[in-house]
């Protein structure tokens, strides 16, 4: 516990000196510059108070602490406006104080004035501040708002952020003392006013966020905290407080840092037995694997019924982590289906957890439709709720366990590629339970990924990158088609769409221009009530030719009904081309994927 606390402190004084503070920083400064000289401790208290209670007491009703621009952002951009123009208008300030002032006996007696509203401009950044918080304290906080333990470690990494940011407010007090003391005073306090109602502005059109977006894309390597995050000592505790860590990570490396498959040695074709044991051997009990949890509609089991891992001790157990849009995940089937068909009779038990990414994924009959599509015979559960997926404390699409006849995880792969090592642990563990394995499963249909190839982004608010013009909430208008050529992977939206956090909705003359070097692009499409809508593919200005085309798309058109990944082009190589897609209104666009 003590490890935590200090790595939750020291995480905080990080996340206060990195770049997703700058956004509130101006606002920060300008409030503090002006007042008595209790104000700063009042707005870095305010602050604090509500980042602490909104990442304990509303974790579980936000996703993880992201609050994007929702009413918590409105009160913030209420607040900073108000206080801006009570700077600029002396005869507001006056009356803004005057109903505080009379709460000041509930407060500090001393000398200074401003303190309470410092309290509620701190309290309106602190909405706003606390989507800087890091990855791992995330996790650590969104498990319960009821439990002590993680009030403590949320407490600990506030009055880490805390220490600094009031640091940071008093050295720019000192600051704006001396443009005072020079004759300056009114023209200074007219600047922070205007400060602050621009910063208001800014969060208001998600300048801020595009800010975030543009430091994650550009500036990969700026989390100060990510050496503690990734530290084996915080990881390792992290399971005791929060059940959502990572449970399983390979030897060689934290799966919340990003792992790979464990070590292990491609067994021959035709390799003995005594071979196949020996890699068993180098197989490490990594712990008990939890039982399927929360878990939805079955599939491909006698009458829909669940499975239960204790009633399939004795068999060797995959638990694969999929969803059914993720081309990453599509890539990987082809090899589960082959393991199922080589080994089914041998032992081996794949199971699929389907964990949705996007709403519509958690649609029963999308999923048997994909299971029809992909031809998958093997189990299939939906995991809505993601109960199963927080058992295993997985963060990754795809992600396979195996287990072994004891009920213990042994083997453990995130991603694509490892096949072969996983097909040898697969054997090995067969071998292990007594059954003769030879040879291996054949895969058919295969696409291989391209490493040059452009990479994925979203078409929603929440994790678009590589936007000419970063998507707006609502709608917009976005001009006309870009006529000249785009940089290479940058994606430029046009004509007005209706764009939320993960969808964005064709709304009149919607289009969207890509320059991108791969082999395959695909797209998730759905349309209203399953109609039949067209998009229009075209191909460095052309209608796309059938010899380019993907297999969703004939005669240059892709017509969009059920909710799922299309592929548009599939190429001979992979090329740089640039691409046009013109929708009709009402077709809905969730993320592009390239290989």
């Amino acid at each position: 516990m003590i490890v935590l606390l200090g790595f939750a402190l020291l995480a905080g004084a990080g996340t206060a000196l990195s770049p997703c503070v700058l956004p509130v920083l101006p606002a920060l400064l300008s409030a503090g510059g002006v007042g008595g000289r209790r104000r700063p401790l009042g707005i870095v208290l305010g602050l604090s108070v509500t980042f602490t209670v909104t990442i304990v007491g509303l974790a579980s009703v936000v996703d993880g602490v992201g609050l994007g621009s929702d009413p918590l952002r409105v009160v913030a951009i209420a607040v900073l406006l108000a206080f801006g123009l009570a700077l600029l208008l002396p005869a507001l300030t006056a009356r803004l104080e005057a109903p505080l002032s009379r709460l000041a006996r509930f407060g500090p007696r001393s000398s200074g004035d401003g303190f309470l509203s410092g309290l509620l401009v701190g309290g309106a950044l602190g909405f706003v501040y606390t989507p800087c918080a890091s990855p791992i304290l995330a996790a650590v906080i969104s498990v319960s708002a009821a439990s002590g333990r993680t009030f403590v470690i949320a407490l600990a990494y506030a009055a880490g952020s805390a220490l600094v940011l009031l640091v940071l407010t008093l050295g720019g007090r000192r600051l704006f003392d001396r443009v005072r003391k020079a004759g300056r005073g009114p023209a200074l306090q007219r600047a922070l006013g205007t400060i602050m109602i621009v910063t208001a502005v800014a969060i208001a059109t998600n300048l801020d966020v595009n800010f975030d977006q543009f430091v994650a894309q550009h500036i990969p390597d700026v989390n100060l905290t990510a050496a503690l995050e990734c530290s084996g000592t915080v990881t390792g505790r992290l399971h005791e407080i929060t059940g959502h860590q990572p449970k399983f990570a390979p030897a060689n490396g934290s799966a919340t840092c990003g792992g790979s498959a464990s070590s292990v040695r491609t067994a021959a074709v035709g390799a003995s037995q005594a071979t196949l044991l020996a890699a068993a051997h180098g197989l490490p009990a990594l712990g008990a694997a939890p039982e399927f949890m929360q878990t939805q509609q079955w599939f491909n089991t006698p009458g829909r019924h669940p499975l239960k891992l204790s009633g399939l001790r004795g068999r060797v157990v995959l638990v694969d982590f999929w969803t059914y849009t993720c081309i990453n995940c599509i890539r990987t089937l082809p090899y589960l289906k082959a393991w199922d068909a080589a080994y089914r009779r041998d032992g081996l038990q794949i199971v699929g957890v389907e964990t949705p990414e996007f709403a519509f994924e958690r649609d029963a009959g999308n999923v048997a439709n994909a299971i029809a599509q992909f031809g998958l015979r093997y189990p299939v559960v939906q995991d809505n709720a993601m109960g199963t997926w927080n058992a295993y404390g997985n963060q990754y699409w795809p992600a396979d366990y195996l287990i072994d006849a004891h009920g213990q995880v042994r083997y453990v792969a995130f991603g694509e590629g490892d096949y072969d090592k996983t097909e040898t642990a697969i054997r090995a563990l067969l071998a292990e339970t007594g059954s003769s394995v030879a040879g291996r499963g054949h895969p058919r249909g295969v696409i291989v990924p391209s490493q040059q190839a452009t990479p994925e982004t979203y078409l929603g608010t929440a994790r678009a990158q590589g936007w000419l013009s970063p998507p707006k909430s609502g709608i917009d208008d976005y001009g006309a088609a870009s006529s000249g050529a785009l940089p290479l992977n940058e994606f430029a939206y046009s004509g007005k769409w209706n764009i939320s956090s993960q969808p964005a909705e064709a709304v009149a003359g919607a289009g969207i221009d890509v320059e991108f070097q791969a082999k395959n692009v695909y797209l998730v499409l759905s349309s209203p009530g399953e109609r039949p809508l067209p998009v229009r593919v075209l191909l460095d200005g052309r209608p796309i030719p059938a010899a380019d085309a993907g297999a969703d798309v004939h005669s240059g058109v892709v017509t969009v009904s059920r909710q799922r990944l299309y592929t548009l082009a599939s190429l001979a190589r992979t090329e740089r081309h640039h691409l046009s897609l013109r929708f009709a209104p009402g077709v809905t666009g969730y993320a592009f994927t390239f290989g």
